[in-house]
């Protein structure tokens, strides 16, 4: 649990570069998420480079974030590696959670971006980084080290907890 209340959305970073052990390590943490049927359809593209960055920052109002992190990790779904279409988003949605858990077990600051749903987003990010029609861009998770010592927020409310019906 410990991590779990640890962990918060982090926007801004060092310029300390991640290295690549620990970005192995993030990706090790998404792959071991849950997925439906075991299917694992989640597939991944590691941005470093500079140029590419700052094109993704611009790609919406809130990918800012991605102008200034070490590293991109851009999520994807492989529809052709899925039996069960319908439960994708919650199996990269698994995956997501599991690499933010273990950017904080590892000492670094993340933010997950949605792109996926949303049809101009995911677009843009299909062109730019030629991510085939078989693939969906669902998000793009920023990483680095955190520039400042975030605030972590309790946010258990007991009002949103029914036990056996509502």
């Amino acid at each position: 649990m410990s991590l779990i209340f640890k962990r918060y959305s982090v926007r801004r970073f060092t310029d300390e570069n991640v290295p690549d052990e620990k970005i192995e390590n993030l990706l090790k943490a998404g792959m071991q998420a849950p997925s439906a049927g075991n299917q694992q359809p989640w597939e991944f593209i590691v941005v470093s480079d500079e140029e590419d960055k700052l094109a993704i920052s611009g790609m919406h109002e809130y990918a800012k974030p991605a102008g200034n992190a070490s590293h991109l990790i851009v999520t994807l779904g492989n529809l052709n590696e899925c039996r069960f279409h319908m439960m994708i988003e919650q199996d990269l949605g698994a995956c997501n959670e599991n690499i933010l858990l273990q950017a904080t077990h590892e000492g670094l600051g993340a933010v997950w971006l949605g792109f996926h749903p949303i049809e101009d987003r995911v677009l843009k990010l299909k062109e730019y980084l030629n991510i085939p029609d078989y693939c969906i861009p669902f998000s793009v998770i920023c990483v680095g080290y955190p520039a400042h010592e975030g605030e972590v927020k309790l946010r258990y409310d007991e009002s949103k907890v029914h036990i056996d019906r509502y």
